[in-house]
């Protein structure tokens, strides 16, 4: 897949350093020509100067082919007129904008826009790792009936198989983080001290399944 990202800060050189590892074309776009630098020699994709919403600067980074656009420039403004520009003049199917207010985060995601809110995603994730309870949400469908959720388990599953957890929670388990690496679990796959739990669940059985994690498996609960 080609695709193009908007800002070649810290986090857009990495995430084109990252996608052209995993052998997709990238193109970099940055009013500063200078901040290519970051992109180190070994990268192979094109580097474009210019205004991310620019519809020439976009079609010269190859917006037409491609499949995803990503605004991560500094500027919440930018960001959100570029996606869309990408989303409505170019069709580009995959589109996310980083936004650093979490209120105008919230607008733009009604508007369609898959939304990062860089200050709340990351003072809800120091949050986790300071008062590692209850779920945190990290996706949710359109209709919000289903939603992807990092929920903290009881130390009480540790030893126990994936499949005994999502027996008794009602949950499916997406993935886990294990020392920091993210593993698919088979339903063999047992649970580590120290494992983040991410799982897809019914938004209405939240409330239910933190206290499923809580409480631990039913053959220990019954002692």
């Amino acid at each position: 897949m080609h695709i193009v990202i908007m800002g070649c800060g810290r986090v857009g050189s990495a995430l084109a350093q990252t996608l052209e590892q995993q052998g997709h074309t990238v193109a970099v776009i940055d009013q500063d020509p200078t901040a290519f630098r970051r992109l180190g020699p070994g990268f192979g994709g094109r580097r474009v100067t210019g205004v991310g919403f620019d519809q020439d600067t976009l079609r010269e980074a190859g917006i037409e082919e491609a499949g995803a656009f990503a605004a991560v420039s500094s500027g919440d403004n930018s960001n959100i007129i570029s996606a869309r520009v990408a989303r409505e003049m170019f069709g580009v199917e995959n589109v996310a904008a980083r936004i650093y207010d979490p209120r105008r985060a919230e607008v733009y995601q009604r508007l369609g826009i898959p939304t990062v809110a860089t200050v709340r995603w990351t003072a809800d994730q120091m949050l986790r790792r300071l008062l590692p309870s209850g779920a945190e949400p990290l996706w949710r469908d359109p209709t919000g009936g289903v939603q992807l959720a990092e929920v903290h388990a009881s130390a009480k599953w540790v030893g126990h198989k994936i499949s005994t957890l999502q027996e008794e929670t009602g949950v499916r388990v997406a993935f886990l983080t294990r020392l920091g690496e993210a593993i698919l679990p088979t339903s063999q796959t047992v649970l580590q001290e120290g494992d983040l739990v991410h799982v897809m669940m019914r938004s209405d059985d939240v409330d239910k399944v933190e206290a499923a994690f809580a409480q631990g498996p039913e053959e220990e609960s019954g002692h």
